[in-house]
């Protein structure tokens, strides 16, 4: 695989890049993914600033190869996690859920690279305009926090592509060679994953919620509370209570209630399949059995070579 814009932008291998989830993405699975030659990403959306620390910490002494960490913006710690991330000198920073102009300065006159999320033209242009280095594209298949738009991947990325000229992460419903390669045709640099190193070793999300992603069938995802922040959930009793609420035009007050607090940290890190958030993309459904994340990295980067090879043969003439 030749290097591209991304390749060349964060020093790494092959043009894929592990999602920074909540409750999954902590510096064993980074690291691991790193060393298999993608990007590896520290999830600070669910870790106090002094956690954080600690994992950045463990993921330099695993290995020495670049990784990130993902801020949502509207973290109520972002300034202490941002302070953290240039005294560790954490070489990529992803931004999502706020205003990029916010930190991005900041953080690249620290020598940091920015990359933000978002999910529509709009926001990519905003984010361009920013003076982001790059931006990940998120179509509304992905799972977690979501845009409201719905608008799917594969109709974004040309769409984002047709507009900016910085680099563009595809993000949202990819989980094979295929579907990356898929992605890159029609204009994105790079690849997001994060579904598919949710059924990781080294995820530490709790192993019942692991083996509920695995056995996840088409479907079995859907969005919702999009009055709050747009999330897309497996199926179980707190998502079927949702739905029993909104047969009542719930206020937004009600939905919150509902909601509580640490919902998708009972779920996802703590195994509580009933009461817990399950936060997972559609891709879900084409996800079948746990694996090391370096084995994951190799079967996605084999089965895009062996697919742009067989695609190369066709002929329509």
């Amino acid at each position: 695989m030749s290097t591209n814009r991304i390749t060349q932008l964060f020093n790494i291998k092959y043009p894929l890049i592990q999602a920074g989830m909540v409750w999954a993405s902590g510096w064993k699975l980074a690291s691991a993914v790193s060393n298999a030659g993608g990007l590896g990403i520290i999830g600070a959306g669910s870790m106090y600033p002094e956690v954080l620390k600690e994992h950045v910490l463990k993921y330099k002494k695993a290995t020495d190869k670049p990784f990130a960490v993902n801020v949502p913006l509207l973290y109520p710690n972002a300034e202490e996690i941002m302070r953290i991330i240039v005294e560790e000198k954490v070489p990529i920073v992803f931004t999502s859920a706020g205003n990029p102009k916010t930190w991005t300065k900041y953080l690249q006159e620290n020598g940091i690279i920015v990359v933000h999320v978002v999910s529509n033209v709009k926001f990519a242009l905003k984010s361009q305009e920013a003076g982001v280095d790059a931006i990940v594209a998120e179509g509304f298949e992905a799972g977690g926090h979501n845009g409201r738009d719905e608008t799917t991947t594969f109709t974004l990325i040309p769409m984002v592509k047709e507009k900016i000229e910085i680099p563009i992460i595809a993000a949202g419903g990819i989980a094979t060679g295929r579907g990356m390669l898929a992605a890159m045709v029609l204009g994105a640099d790079a690849v997001q994953i994060g579904s598919r190193f949710v059924a990781s070793e080294e995820a530490s999300s709790h192993i019942k919620f692991k083996e509920m992603v695995v056995e996840a069938q088409e479907g079995d995802t859907k969005l919702t509370l999009k009055e709050l922040a747009p999330v897309r959930l497996l199926k179980n009793k707190f998502f079927e209570d949702i739905e029993t609420l909104y047969d009542t035009n719930p206020s937004k007050e009600d939905l919150k209630q509902l909601l509580g607090r640490a919902r998708a940290k009972k779920g996802m890190f703590e195994g509580d399949l009933v009461e817990g958030e399950l936060e997972i993309g559609q891709i879900s459904g084409l996800i079948n059995k746990i694996k090391p994340a370096a084995e994951i990295v190799t079967e996605i980067i084999e089965e895009f070579e062996a697919v742009k090879n067989d695609i190369s043969s066709f002929n329509l003439k």
